[in-house]
């Protein structure tokens, strides 16, 4: 279903919008010139000295004094419905396949921990400066810690991976447990719950995969314990 999800940018946008707010800790604080500590003693007389009239020192003008509408702690998050956020992920990854760049990759649970055996594998899947993200099935304890301390390198479960991580990333490897587990369903539902909303969209964008065979973007690699990189099958391009 992820190959032939229409899925409005609009959509697209409103999801990375909402995460990129919701890692907003929104604890700066500033003093305001009611807040600052300094004498209130109005600095020389109103009038007869040829200056502009002042009171005290913590007016914003004055170095030591307050700061005009100074920003105090606020709560940045947004919400974005459940309907929506799952259609937006499934139409982050329809992008990723029509741009070619979705992998579906089998035998990661044979991985051992090393770091050295993942980084040699990413490095025949993508360029040198490509950022990956690799989304699981589940929490993996040896994948994450094998990937983890390779840079430009995330990993993710499928079930808290978000629209925000999809785009980020250049390419994006999918463990084959993701598609034959049964909490991947499809978005046709969400399709027509938001379908009448972004008709008047002008961006309502991604045009759904005309091709019959599509799925043949997504090439299966298969790496074994011994084998690592030699069973290696690129993705058709057409």
């Amino acid at each position: 279903e992820i190959t032939k999800a229409k899925v409005p940018a609009v959509l697209l946008s409103q999801a990375v919008r909402v995460f990129l707010a919701n890692q907003r800790q929104g604890t700066q604080s500033a003093l305001t010139r009611a807040e600052v500590n300094r004498t209130r003693k109005k600095i020389f007389k109103q009038k007869g000295t040829g200056h502009a009239r002042h009171g005290d020192r913590k007016a914003p003008i004055f170095v030591g004094g307050g700061i005009a509408f100074a920003p105090k702690p606020r709560d940045y998050s947004l919400d974005l419905g459940t309907k929506m956020s799952r259609l937006a992920k499934t139409g982050a990854m329809s992008l990723k396949v029509k741009e070619n760049n979705l992998l579906v990759v089998s035998g990661l649970d044979s991985v051992s921990g090393k770091t050295s055996q993942v980084a040699k594998f990413l490095t025949i899947l993508s360029k040198d400066k490509d950022k990956v993200l690799l989304i699981t099935d589940k929490l993996n304890d040896k994948i994450y810690r094998a990937a983890r301390n390779i840079a430009g390198c995330q990993i993710a479960p499928w079930n808290l991976v978000n629209t925000y991580q999809i785009l980020w990333a250049d390419k994006v490897l999918v463990m084959e447990e993701v598609f034959t587990n049964k909490n991947l369903s499809s978005a046709k539902a969400e399709e027509r719950t938001l379908q009448s909303s972004f008709r008047q969209s002008s961006t309502a964008g991604l045009k759904a995969n005309k091709s019959s065979n599509s799925n043949k973007k997504m090439g299966v690699i298969n790496i074994e314990k011994k084998v690592t990189v030699k069973k290696v099958v690129k993705v058709r391009k057409k």
